[in-house]
């Protein structure tokens, strides 16, 4: 089964987790439903808010493990300017026990900041794959779409109509063995969710592309007729943000504006990746800058390379923010905004903290640790000595009852050799001189 075109993604890591953020998004919806504003932008938005705040406790981490670090910093350095150009095993095994001692001391590991990226990409890699197949999570939209596509797939041509990039441009986007999958795998649910994995991504002009063609013009009421409860009048409904249909991407805004003249939707298309752009560069200015240490060169690249990312992500932002659907521009903006304001709050949070204070409580709880660890390793060698004086104890006792029993049997044989008839003949008679 070829996941990239099924409804829901079905990665062995990201797929269990993207049907449990599916789930929250799924909630989300049918609450604003209930309260009549079944809007899919409005969901987006919510939904990047709430994922945020529950991956805040590890962004507190990560952000305290990074002011300890610039605290560490010079003492590492002073570590290994101490053993540079030193390649020996014991120089080697100094400099990392010297290295471990200070990253104990401060509470941290070499992995610190790891362990919690690890945790984190998942989730929000999850995140875009929910975002970006909204019907695979969300059962009202995708019952939206059912009773067009029920009809739409049973006309002669569809299958090769709905899988021309010509007419669906959002095709190009599959796997390269769509072509074929449609007509090899005969399950109908699966050639149904394709079909509304591609008509999730259409434009509104491709979709009006379908009635225009002669063998799908029945199909006009629909797709359009409100009071048929038509697929594209539903579809827009829920996808409605601000005048914008999220599933157009704002480089089809743009040139339907220029075209029409419609300046308005010009400024509209203009304004989501200029906004994601602006709101991305916000959200690395908040964020702890890494300095240049004067010295340490592996440090001042690193410092380096973050400052150029600085400047190209934001860039890179309103590229993509262009081409892609208005719905990921907005979980862009969305999410950026929240990481800015989170930021905000846990600066605060951390120029509260005593650094100080934690540094010592770290050493103190190192201090202990390493008592523990010095108490085990005596206690053990302890055992290991006792056991050692103990077997040489009873390698000694055999010693002496094997030179006791020589000294018998030296005694017995007086100098013949043992088991000879002479030795045996003493051996009687030194019996009748003791008896």
């Amino acid at each position: 089964m070829y996941s990239v075109i099924l409804t829901q993604y079905g990665g062995a890591i990201l797929g269990p987790v993207a049907k449990i953020l599916g789930y929250l998004m799924n909630a989300i919806f049918i609450a604003l439903d209930k309260i009549g504003i079944p809007n899919i932008g409005l969901a987006i938005i919510l939904f990047t808010i709430v994922i945020y705040l529950i991956l805040m406790p590890l962004t507190i981490r990560q952000q305290k493990f990074s002011k300890l670090s610039a605290k560490m910093n010079p003492e590492i350095q002073a570590i290994q300017e101490k053993y540079k150009g030193k390649k020996d095993n014991e120089s080697m095994m100094r400099m990392n026990e010297e290295t471990k001692a200070v990253y104990a001391k401060y509470g941290t590991s070499p992995t610190g900041s790891c362990v919690q990226l690890v945790i984190q990409m998942p989730i929000l890699f999850a995140l875009y794959r929910v975002i970006d197949n909204i019907p695979a999570y969300v059962t009202k939209v995708k019952e939206g779409f059912i009773p067009f596509v029920n009809q739409f797939i049973e006309i002669e041509g569809s299958k090769e109509f709905i899988q021309n990039k010509e007419n669906f441009a959002a095709v190009a986007r599959f796997s390269k063995q769509f072509a074929n999958d449609l007509f090899i795998n005969g399950d109908k649910d699966y050639v149904r969710n394709t079909f509304i994995d591609v008509l999730n991504k259409a434009t509104t002009s491709e979709w009006h592309n379908i009635y225009a063609q002669s063998q799908f013009a029945g199909l006009k009421d629909l797709i359009t007729n409100a009071s048929h409860n038509g697929a594209l009048d539903i579809f827009e409904k829920y996808n409605n943000f601000l005048g914008l249909n999220i599933a157009n991407s704002p480089s089809y805004y743009f040139k339907e504006g220029i075209s029409g003249h419609h300046y308005l939707l010009v400024l509209g298309a203009l304004l989501i990746p200029g906004l994601s752009a602006l709101t991305q560069w916000l959200n690395t200015k908040l964020m702890p800058q890494p300095e240049n240490s004067g010295g340490n060169s592996q440090q001042d690249t690193m410092a380096a390379s973050m400052k150029s990312m600085n400047i190209m992500m934001p860039i890179m932002s309103m590229f993509f923010c262009f081409s892609l659907p208005v719905g990921m521009g907005i979980y862009w903006i969305a999410g950026a905004v929240v990481r800015s304001i989170q930021q905000v709050v846990i600066n605060k949070h951390l120029d509260k903290m005593n650094m100080d204070e934690i540094i010592e409580k770290n050493a103190e709880k190192a201090k202990v640790k390493t008592d523990k660890m010095k108490q085990i390793r005596e206690a053990s060698g302890l055992s290991s000595n006792a056991r050692l004086s103990t077997k040489a104890i009873v390698n000694n006792d055999d010693i002496d009852k094997k030179e006791d029993v020589n000294t018998v049997s030296n005694e017995n044989n007086n100098g013949h050799k043992p088991g000879s008839i002479a030795a045996r003949a003493n051996m009687v008679k030194n019996y009748n001189e003791n008896k």
